[in-house]
């Protein structure tokens, strides 16, 4: 699955994001990229895409660079082939936790706010209709 290795424009293209917004990603140290080739550019994987995909999906609920950082080393280490005593793997797995129930959170305060704004464009497109001469032929 690894194996394959892409340039920065394919990941954009597949994650959606600029690639201003992966080099960004790159200096704050959440994703790193797998190689480099012999140009130097910068070869993603997979595994890469999925982290990047993981931050995207972060963004919008209003989790900071640190928090996604704390989260995504987090899952690293539980992915990871490394043996956890399980205090460890309990307080990492407690870690994740947070941020699902943060993550829920906002996804209910994202859904109140994307109601209201349905019903105020409703209200608009109704209070248009009512202004609007109607034409009779």
């Amino acid at each position: 699955m690894d194996d394959k290795h892409m340039q920065i424009g394919e990941v954009a293209t597949r994650t959606e994001l600029s690639l201003r917004t992966i080099r960004h990603y790159e200096e704050a140290g959440l994703v790193i990229p797998s190689a480099r080739s012999q140009g130097g550019f910068r070869l993603y994987t997979e595994t890469d895409v999925a982290r990047l995909m993981v931050i995207r999906r972060m963004k919008p609920l209003g989790f900071t660079l640190e928090q996604m950082r704390d989260l995504l080393d987090a899952t690293d280490r539980l992915d990871s082939e490394d043996a956890l005593d399980s205090g460890e793997r309990e307080a990492l797995l407690e870690r994740v936790r947070t941020y699902q129930q943060a993550a829920a959170e906002q996804v209910e305060k994202l859904r109140v706010q994307l109601s209201r704004a349905e019903d105020f464009a409703g209200t608009l497109g109704a209070r248009l209709e009512r202004s609007t001469p109607s034409v009779r032929g």
